[in-house]
């Protein structure tokens, strides 16, 4: 149900311009935040120079394919505020609420990771509003409209070590917030599920309201083979009142590595969605079951691809069991 686009990958290393001194013959770009923005597809990226460091970058494109990208960091304005060492910023997921729009991402600090929010009204001026998480926690999605009164996100603490490899985390918890600055964890939502394909979980793109729920895409980790482990994704449908309750969700992964440039980079076998795109709503902010949706992912953690379904044949993946 997802169908690669031909030009895949569509963002590579090499299309990223030099920004000296911090980004010259940079190594890697994936796993970028999505959005449509007076009728520009814009990507925010994760790139990578060659010391490992990583730096939020936009791009933008007319068609959802072809990027422009910029020649400059994007800067959040006010991050500089923070007492902490900030090593890197990165995985940007992008969710418009009302006429703002909200970009949380991930933040390498001594303690562990914390989730940073900025906002922006024009894609071109980014306010850094504070790090509103405590505790080791990745993967904060916000929901794109208040339920029974709160601000909502899902997020994913970090609690497990990879081989080798960073903390991840099997339980995704859903959190709420006033204020969109101070969240309080309320439950878990979707755990891990031992020996089969998303044994460790955490959030793609934010969620999607359509008339079946809140359709939500995720990454799934199998570890349980001995030379790799292999980042897929899935699809969950979640109550429109109460997201913390799973209406469904996958038993199959909806996208694996299986192209040479998803098999092989600094990462092996990784297909990570982080950005997704739903070109038709209807008048109460529903998604369109017939409506395109371009879903955007990190490749190998080095270059970045694009997918296409519908709304229709995501939510039928969600139910698919057998």
């Amino acid at each position: 149900m997802l169908k690669r686009n031909l030009k895949n990958p569509i963002i590579s290393r090499t299309d990223i311009p030099d920004i000296i001194p911090n980004l010259v013959d940079v190594s890697s770009v994936f796993n970028p935040g999505a959005i449509k923005f007076d009728d520009k597809y814009i990507l925010l990226l994760r790139v990578q120079n060659r010391g490992r460091e990583t730096f939020i970058i936009k791009a933008e494109s007319l068609n959802g394919i072809d990027f422009k990208i910029d020649n400059k960091i994007v800067d959040f304005k006010g991050i500089e505020q923070v007492k902490e060492k900030i090593y890197h910023i990165y995985d940007a997921r992008i969710t418009k609420i009302g006429s703002e729009h909200y970009i949380m991402f991930a933040m390498d600090m001594d303690a562990g990771c914390r989730l940073g929010l900025a906002a922006t009204n024009n894609f071109e001026e980014f306010k850094f509003l504070g790090i509103v998480s405590d505790g080791d926690t990745r993967n904060g999605v916000i929901f794109p409209e208040k339920i029974n009164g709160k601000f909502l996100r899902f997020e994913r603490p970090n609690k497990v070590q990879l081989d080798e490899g960073p903390t991840s985390g099997n339980t995704i918890y859903l959190a709420e917030s006033e204020d969109l600055l101070n969240w309080k964890t309320i439950k878990p939502v979707m755990r891990g599920r031992f020996h089969y394909w998303d044994e460790n979980i955490g959030s793609g793109p934010p969620p999607v309201k359509t008339r079946e729920g809140w359709l939500h895409i995720y990454h799934g980790i199998a570890m349980h083979f001995a030379s790799s482990n292999i980042y897929q994704a899935g699809a969950a449908l979640h109550d429109l009142n109460d997201p913390s309750i799973i209406l469904f969700r996958s038993k199959y992964n909806i996208l694996e590595p299986r192209e040479l440039f998803e098999l092989t980079g600094q990462v092996p076998n990784v297909v990570f969605p982080s950005g997704m795109i739903v070109e038709e709503f209807d008048s109460e902010g529903f998604a369109l079951p017939r409506s395109k949706a371009l879903i955007y992912y990190g490749a190998a953690d080095t270059s970045v691809g694009l997918a296409i379904s519908t709304i229709k044949e995501l939510i039928e993946a969600s139910k698919q069991q057998e």
